[in-house]
């Protein structure tokens, strides 16, 4: 057996394979309301029938104006839940598992009227010639009150029956800016303490969660804007969303504001360093993300050690078969839908 085709275990988590669809936002919502239609069922169920051990919806948020746009998915109101279930039970039937990314875009919450954050601090323009939309700072009330809408989304989650819950901490989204002191400049509890916004945003899902379903943080190990944050602070953060009850890390990079003198790599496997650094100073498991397109690029992050799982991104916006295909590739052989067998085979 190889890496790729061998299953993976976490607590209640059983996977088949190691082949992970990572979060990729589709701008789809028809009516505003964030509600997933025809295209988020087609999109993620193609997916399980393609072969993909986990499946993580996209960035689904707390409420409305914590979008990055009106046409993403939210999940602040059980009228919400039946249309993530239809999907979950659809997924389920091609033994896939399915989890979701629970998020606030914060700042970056492009259609808000007023974006919210922990601070005043606009996004700079990747021009570097000006800002987004200023966004008012959220008071200690309100940060306390978005920590009950993380919760509520969570619970919501759970009663839909996804398998996992990922909390979105990377990228430069709300919790991420928390935890970022090139962004975070409070003077509260919340300014004084990085990592306690994330810690009670872990706490609260892991409140209404079952206690063997696990729950996984995506973070951005570095950020790239000048005077951004390096691993060893990531770390020291990720340490407390580990104490606090993350079971494992999504582990990427960035997306905090354009990039200044340090840039991000764009070879493959460019991201696999930081993986490791979190699997080895956090001793849990990681998924690794990051231009791994090419199936021997995958099986070797996962060979090597890097990480317990891969995420495929583009790969899978290209091919939603790009697991079965992958798994043929390292190993010589798969196990297709018995509807395509005749047409998926080892060449």
């Amino acid at each position: 057996m190889t890496h790729l085709d061998s299953p993976f275990s976490l607590k209640g988590l059983n996977l088949k394979n190691r082949i992970v669809m990572p979060p990729m936002c589709q701008y789809s919502v028809d009516k505003k309301d964030g509600t997933p239609n025809d295209w988020h069922f087609v999109h993620y169920v193609s997916r399980a029938v393609g072969g993909a051990g986990l499946i993580i919806v996209e960035m689904t948020d707390v409420e409305p104006d914590g979008r990055i746009s009106d046409r993403d998915l939210g999940l602040w109101s059980d009228e919400q839940i039946p249309a993530y279930a239809r999907i979950v039970n659809e997924v389920h039937r091609y033994g896939a598992k399915i989890g979701i990314q629970i998020a606030h875009a914060g700042r970056k919450a492009e259609d808000a009227t007023t974006p919210v954050g922990p601070s005043d601090i606009p996004v700079p323009e990747p021009d570097g010639k000006g800002v987004y939309r200023r966004p008012r700072a959220l008071d200690t009330a309100e940060v306390q009150a978005m920590v009950g809408k993380f919760r509520d989304s969570v619970r919501r989650a759970v009663e839909a029956g996804f398998d996992v819950i990922e909390l979105h901490g990377a990228h430069g989204y709300l919790i991420h800016q928390f935890h970022s002191r090139g962004i975070n400049n409070r003077t509260d509890e919340y300014g004084r303490d990085l990592a306690l916004f994330g810690e009670e945003v872990v706490k609260a899902a892991r409140s209404v969660m079952p206690p063997d379903m696990p729950l996984l943080m995506r973070m951005s190990a570095v950020e790239y804007m000048d005077g951004g944050y390096d691993l060893a602070h990531a770390l020291q953060i990720a340490q407390h969303y580990k104490e606090a009850g993350v079971d494992l890390f999504h582990v990427s990079s960035g997306g905090e504001a354009p990039p200044g003198k340090r840039k991000p790599g764009n070879h493959p496997g460019y991201q696999l360093p930081f993986a490791r650094a979190f699997k080895e100073a956090l001793n849990v498991p990681v998924i690794a993300v990051g231009n791994l397109d090419q199936p021997q690029i995958a099986e070797a992050a996962l060979g090597n050690g890097d990480a317990e799982l891969v995420a495929v991104g583009r790969g899978m916006l290209n091919d939603p078969y790009w697991a079965l295909h992958a798994i043929m590739t390292v190993s010589r052989k798969a196990e297709p839908p018995v509807q395509y067998a005749r047409g998926i085979y080892v060449r």
